[in-house]
This record gives C-alpha cells, structure tokens and sequence, in this order.
C-alpha cells in the first residue's frame, strides 16, 4: 500500500464513519459508534498500523491524514453527543413541566414522639418534687448491672433478664437500675439523694405486643435517713394524678426484686374503665405501671452509705408502657414503625 491508497481508505472509513454517524438516536448506539470508529480496533487503527509500510517520507504526509480524519471524527462524535444530551434535556423537561400555578403544599408540623412527650413529661413532674435527673452508659459491665445490684453470678434472678453480652464482662444494660450504684458512689456521703434517670435498655426478648428487644425506662432513686415504704407511696400517688388525673389511685402488691426489700408491683386505677373494671384490665380495675421497693441494705453498703443509718427507695418505670396507657395504644411496635398516621396526632395545632 501507498501513501494514496492510504489516503483513499482513511476519506471511505470517514465517510462510512459518517453517514453511521447520521443514524444514531440514543446513547447506547453512539457509545457503539465510538468503539467502532475511534476505539482501538477500529477501521481507522487498522490503516494506521498500515503505516509501517510506507516509506519513511511518505509517512508524515500519512500521518496527517490520518490525524485529521480521526479530529474530525473525534469532532463529530462530542457534537453529536452535546445534541443527544440537550435533545434528552428538552424531552425530560416536556415530561415533567411543573405547573407554578398550582397552589403550594402547607408544610407540616412536627410533633415530638409520644415516647419522648412521656420521658420529658415525668421529668417536669420529678423536677417539681425536688429529684435531679442522671444519665448513665447504655455499655454496662457486669459488675454494675448485676453484681452490685445484689445479683451475683450464679442468682437465679438472672434468668428473668436475657441479656445482650458483648464480653464475658461487658453487655448492653438490661435496667437502668446500675445508676443507683453510679448514683450513690458519685455522692457518697452526701445525703439526700434524689434522682431520676431516663435512658434506653435491651433485653434479648421477641418483639410483639408487649414486648421489645429495645426500649426506654426511668430509674427513680432516694437515699436519706429516716426513709420509709409510706414515702415510696406518697411519692408514686404523687406522680400517678400529674400523669393520669387527680382522681387517679396507687396499689402497692408484694413482689421480687433482688436490689429491694420489700419490694412492690404498683398499679393505678385503669386508665380505659376507672376500676370499674373491663378488658383491658381483665376485670380487676387495676393496670401495673412499674416495680418499686426500699433499697435492699446490700446495695447501700456496696456502694458506700453505711445501711445502719442510711435508707431509701427506688422504682423503675417503663416509658412506652405509660405512653401505651396514656395514649390508648394497644401495640407497642407502633412506638417504632414511625407510622405517621400514628405521630400526626400527636402534632399540636396551628
């Protein structure tokens, strides 16, 4: 091959390159045409490697011709591009016009989480009788979860809280109640104490209805001397009529706890019947909002107050079982799905 018969397949790959050109209408078809007429395979590298044969002054002159078919190539394919991508501007603009005279869409209000209204609510009524308000690690070790909260390794009250380990020493606190110890630690001598402390809990239990593998609770914490049951009392009926009504009850019922003794279920009046009873509270006219107790002497003296002088009481309280009674919502998961049929009515009006 000569430096002519060079120059005549170059001019027929362009035109070739060119007339294709002409037939492309989306972006596939022109990212194909560039593989084929500017890529490394193709028909124009295929004559330029022809090249080597020519002689060695005839070559630039090949070269230049070369060159200046694969710019004009080059040159052609960016138009083409610019076109396809403005033509596809317009096109998707067409399709989505937006008519500016339509009226515009009212924002919405938002509304804090019942969860929250009911931490942020029992805060403002333990600030007003006196407590202070504490926050603790969501990590606890064991220590504090359970063993100086009168659990020791082999307890059987372990059982009732599976929990979430992520050592053999470290897990994911199951009760808020390892700041009673933190608490009294911190402030040892000093009496009184009076605290609060809202924060999240886990436990390894399946979610339905009633239960969640996550959820909030409120320690409630009081160490002095001269502390009695009949102070827990006054002091839960208290809380009960600000969050529930003025004509609201309390009924303490023995129970188990290993950090209190004696230890109580507390139950209020049923928010749905009155007490005069219905389903909700299976006809007993009384619904349990949360475990109490006077601080077990055991965990006084672990953490520092000298239980031959020193006494108090402490309570736990779950916040979405209050929010459930509260608000009359009949499954906990729906504190979780944030469902917006649910959280829209709790948004206060305009």
């Amino acid at each position: 091959m000569d430096v002519k018969e060079l120059e005549t397949a170059v001019l027929q790959v362009q035109r070739e390159a060119e007339d294709a050109l002409g037939q492309v209408q989306d972006a596939r078809a022109l990212d194909e045409w560039r593989v084929r007429y500017l890529g490394k395979k193709s028909a124009l590298s295929q004559v330029m490697r022809q090249m080597g044969t020519l002689p060695a002054e005839e070559r630039p002159r090949a070269g230049e011709v070369v060159n200046r078919c694969r710019e004009r190539l080059q040159a052609a394919w960016e138009a083409a591009r610019t076109a396809l991508s403005e033509r596809l501007l317009a096109e998707r603009l067409a399709s989505e016009r937006i008519d500016v005279t339509l009226p515009g869409r009212r924002q919405e209000r938002g509304a804090l989480h019942p969860s929250v209204r009911v931490i942020q609510e029992v805060e403002d009524i333990f600030l007003g009788m006196g407590f202070s308000i504490a926050e603790g690690p969501e990590v606890e070790t064991d220590e504090y979860n359970f063993e100086k909260l009168n659990l020791p390794q082999d307890h059987p009250a372990r059982d009732m809280q599976d929990t979430f380990y992520l050592t053999d020493t470290l897990l994911l606190r199951t009760h808020t109640s390892p700041m009673q110890v933190r608490t009294m630690e911190r402030m040892r001598p000093q009496a009184p104490v009076k605290v609060i402390v809202p924060g999240r809990v886990y436990r390894r239990d399946e979610d339905d209805a009633t239960h969640s593998h996550a959820f909030n609770q409120i320690e409630g914490l009081v160490v002095d001397e001269g502390i009695r049951m009949s102070d827990l009392k006054g002091v839960l009926e208290q809380f009960a009529r600000a969050m529930f009504g003025p004509e609201q009850a309390v009924r303490l019922r023995p129970s188990f706890f290993p950090f209190t003794e004696p230890s109580a279920e507390v139950d209020v009046l049923c928010i749905n019947c009155g007490g005069a009873g219905c389903r909700v509270c299976k006809e007993t006219g009384w619904i349990e909002i949360l475990g109490a107790g006077m601080v077990h002497p055991h965990v006084l003296d672990g953490a520092g107050y000298d239980s031959r002088r020193f006494n108090g009481f402490a309570f736990g309280m779950g916040v979405e079982r209050i929010a459930m009674l509260k608000y009359g919502i009949e499954d906990i998961r729906h504190l979780y799905q944030n469902d917006l049929r649910l959280l829209r009515q709790f948004a206060r009006p305009v």
